[in-house]
């Protein structure tokens, strides 16, 4: 028994190989997966061999249930003698009732072979002459529709099939906009192959506006170019570290690169406290060097690839979502952060990892005011905090009036420290993160001055030739207008 599956082409008898005919011809019982292609009319013993399953489109509410039941009729047939089933296009490129079929009838002991035939690709780059060996990109429109950011190289050209409806067109939109302009000029393909064929050059906002989008529509993305694929950037980082590469880039070590980690991180926090999305832009292409750049030393040393690191933290991130990817219902930010620490306990524990001490986890080289604030939220969790607000104002006075009646400097910086330990804690309680909120302070601080010292200057003097009563006049002058 066997199991031939024939690749009907595009649409044009023309276009039906040889091959095809032959077996079609000779075939004494034929499945049409559609009725509905442009060289079906014209196929030999029509009236007598073929079935088509047109009616379960018409009659099950999904493709999914449509192509189960096509395997379910074109394998029960197959366990009876030798079944051809056709397909538009080539078998293997878009049609998903083939791999299952495959995979049934390799279970059953049916042998099966393919009739390869000319798909949607071939004469979609002939409409727009583009050399698939180019990088194209073949992509299926439906699961692109149901992502949320494209599977898609933008360095290289995509073509996607069965965007069959305006439906999916805007699915499909929606998709490609998180990593595409809106006005990004793509090509809408219709019926490649056959004689009504048709090319639609639109921005991709517009792309399920067409009147044209039926069965055999595609589209067509070109490259964005701008060396703007995260592919692009890990060759640029390798090439850097290769031999014939930067001496600066291949002397570095994990343990060299960790003062600038921090720095550029410190400039990312400067645009974000800055509110400069431009400057955001550049500073987290500067983070993402020295990710690539660790990542790229461990390929080099043997510990890892960048495979591995996106693997690792694609995994946990679905992992500690269950409310997104399972079953899991929560009632709002605070209970996913609670399921959060829950999940990341059990993993440590899966680990062999257990911790000694609740208060484990903070990052030991993170700025005091931010670890200590962390510290007091730790502890907080199992009931160790103040009963409210003013318990911890209280603490605050009490830590100064410590510092005042301290009787040397060792002491004295003991209580500073105490001190601003509390005021962390106060602060907490009044929901503000320090760090943040010092950092800012810092900056207004900045800005402020900086006007005392133009001032000072445009009035060609020295900061020094102020009484300390003038210099604070400009201070206040610098508040009043909102600096």
């Amino acid at each position: 028994m066997t199991l031939t599956i024939v690749g009907l082409g595009p649409g044009a008898v023309d276009d039906l190989s040889r091959r095809a005919w032959r077996t079609l011809k000779q075939a004494e019982r034929i499945f049409l997966r559609t009725e509905k292609h442009g060289c079906v009319s014209c196929l030999p013993q029509m009236e007598q061999t073929y079935t088509s399953f047109d009616d379960l489109y018409e009659s099950l509410d999904s493709f999914e249930l449509v192509y189960e039941r096509i395997v379910e009729r074109v394998m029960d047939a197959a366990r009876r003698g030798d079944v051809v089933y056709a397909v538009p296009g080539d078998p293997l490129v878009g049609e998903s009732t083939v791999l299952k079929l495959m995979d049934a009838a390799n279970k059953a002991d049916i042998a099966v072979e393919i009739v390869n035939g000319i798909s949607f690709v071939e004469p979609s780059l002939k409409l727009i002459g583009v050399d698939a060996l180019d990088g194209l990109q073949v992509v299926d429109a439906l699961a692109v529709a149901a992502l949320h950011h494209p599977p898609i190289n933008p360095d290289y050209p995509a073509l996607l099939g069965q965007v069959y409806s305006k439906q999916v067109a805007s699915d499909v939109k929606l998709t490609l906009m998180n990593q595409y302009r809106d006005e990004f000029p793509v090509t809408l393909i219709h019926a490649a192959g056959t004689d009504k064929a048709a090319v639609e050059a639109v921005p991709l906002y517009e792309i399920d506006r067409s009147e044209h989008i039926s069965h055999t529509t595609s589209l067509y993305i070109p490259s964005i170019g701008d060396m703007s694929s995260f592919e692009q950037f890990q060759e640029i980082i390798a090439h850097l570290r290769a031999p014939e590469g930067c001496p600066w880039d291949r002397k570095q070590t994990h343990l060299s690169l960790r003062e600038y980690l921090i720095e550029e991180t410190y400039e990312v926090l400067e645009a974000l406290d800055n509110e400069d999305a431009q400057a955001l832009c550049e500073e987290l292409g500067d983070l993402l060097i020295q990710v690539a750049l660790h990542t790229q030393i461990a390929i080099d040393d043997g510990e890892f690839r960048m495979t591995d690191v996106l693997s690792h933290v694609n995994e946990k991130l679905v992992r500690r979502h269950p409310h997104v990817w399972g079953d899991v219902q929560v009632d709002g930010a605070e209970q996913v952060l609670t399921n959060w620490d829950a999940l990341k306990e059990q993993e440590n524990a899966n680990k062999g990892k257990q911790r000694e001490s609740i208060l484990d986890g903070i990052p030991k080289g993170s700025p005091a005011l931010l670890q200590a604030y962390k510290l007091q939220a730790k502890a907080a969790k199992p009931g160790f905090d103040w009963d409210d607000a003013a318990d911890v104002l209280a603490k605050v006075r009490e830590e100064i009036d410590e510092i005042l009646a301290a009787e040397d400097d060792e002491q004295r910086a003991k209580e500073v420290g105490d001190l601003l330990f509390a005021v962390v804690n106060w602060a907490r309680w009044l929901d503000v993160e320090p760090e943040t909120a010092l950092r800012e302070t810092n900056q207004r601080f900045y800005r402020r001055f900086r006007y005392i010292e133009e001032a000072v200057a445009a009035n060609g003097k020295a900061l020094t030739d102020y009484s300390l009563a003038e210099l604070d006049a400009l201070w206040n002058e610098a508040k009043a207008q909102g600096l």
